[in-house]
């Protein structure tokens, strides 16, 4: 079986049975209760802010690229949605290839550039989870029971740090010694086909070429303002979706379980990241005396706003600029050159 099939089987298989355990605790008429208390003034703030987010995305990724040329926003927040509509679409996460392919076509910019403009687009969304996650632990209250929860966190947050850290310091020195690095590449693809060297250490060159990051102040004030506002835009949806269901908790709770939602994408699971994306949210909120139809009511429209809205904009961007989405698929898993 291909690697492309066991991850998509695996994801789903992963999904079914989070949605199975989440399904056995849903009493359906309470549910409905629920959902049909939700003010829809909060949930159209909650998809501006949503798309408010994505904006965002496309300016830090203007900085992040402005070294090649300053790039329209339009160009960018295309391609930025179109990437995130790829992510709830096809398995994994192949929107991240898709939104640098987009980009590079459509301002005729070397791939490899915009591929690894992103990579470091990531880290930049790495920290700053970081920095949330910290001062989650630090400001909120957890429930006497989540305790080994918090210790997960604690030990997990930490990891990962650890993990960005190594990646930015690799980063650093593949760009203080490029010749040698490409030398280490090519002794670790010794034991693979001739061909596959081959394609992997050229990729390889170009890609390192492509990191670079201004050193203006402006630009790197302008990337860290702007990872500061994406979280904070994300975010603040599920603030106001609690609100349109008259809860009323701290915005450290809101904080926190868009950390855990960033834990729960990280797992394998059907393309939009289903079930686990739900249980994460449920988890967090239950944690919190909410009822279980409450709870899942919440993880249902959170996961719906980042979902839906996003899949109908990218929809309306792949067909204003006369992409197909077959074209979008064959990109991202290299079927064809690009």
């Amino acid at each position: 079986m291909k690697r492309g099939a066991v991850i998509f089987w695996g994801g789903l298989g992963c999904s079914v049975a989070l949605l199975v355990l989440l399904l056995r605790k849903i009493d359906l008429p309470s549910l409905l209760d629920a959902l049909g208390r939700l003010d829809l003034r909060y949930l159209a703030a909650a998809i501006l802010l949503t798309f408010a987010s994505y904006w965002l995305r496309a300016v830090r990724w203007r900085y992040l690229l402005i070294l090649e040329r300053p790039l329209p926003l339009s160009s960018l927040y295309a391609a930025t949605i179109i990437g995130y509509m790829a992510n709830n679409l096809f398995p994994a996460r192949l929107g991240e290839f898709i939104r640098a392919w987009v980009l590079a076509q459509r301002e005729q910019l070397p791939g490899a550039t915009v591929f690894a403009s992103l990579v470091i687009d990531r880290l930049f969304d790495g920290l700053s989870v970081m920095v949330m996650l910290a001062l989650v632990l630090l400001s909120l209250q957890l429930p006497p029971d989540m305790e080994q929860a918090a210790l997960m966190l604690r030990v997990g947050g930490l990891s990962a740090l650890g993990f960005y850290l190594a990646v930015m310091g690799v980063l650093i020195l593949l760009k203080l010694r490029p010749v040698a690095t490409l030398r280490l590449v090519g002794t670790f693809m010794r034991p693979f086909p001739k061909g596959l060297s081959e394609r992997i250490i050229p990729l390889a060159g170009s890609f390192l070429d492509g990191v670079r990051l201004s050193r203006n102040s402006g630009h790197l004030l302008a990337i860290l303002g702007s990872s500061l506002l994406i979280w904070v835009s994300a975010t603040l949806p599920i603030q106001l979706i609690l609100y349109g269901f008259d809860i009323h908790l701290p915005l450290t709770v809101s904080f926190f379980i868009m950390v855990l939602l960033v834990f729960a994408v990280m797992v394998p699971a059907a393309p939009g990241y289903i079930g686990t994306y739900h249980l994460a949210c449920y988890t967090g909120l239950a944690a919190f005396g909410l009822s279980d139809s409450q709870a899942i009511s919440i993880a249902l429209i959170v996961h719906g706003v980042g979902f839906f809205p996003v899949i109908l904009a990218g929809l309306f961007h792949v067909w204003q600029q006369g992409i197909s989405l077959g074209a979008l698929r064959r990109q991202a898993t290299g079927e064809e050159g690009s």
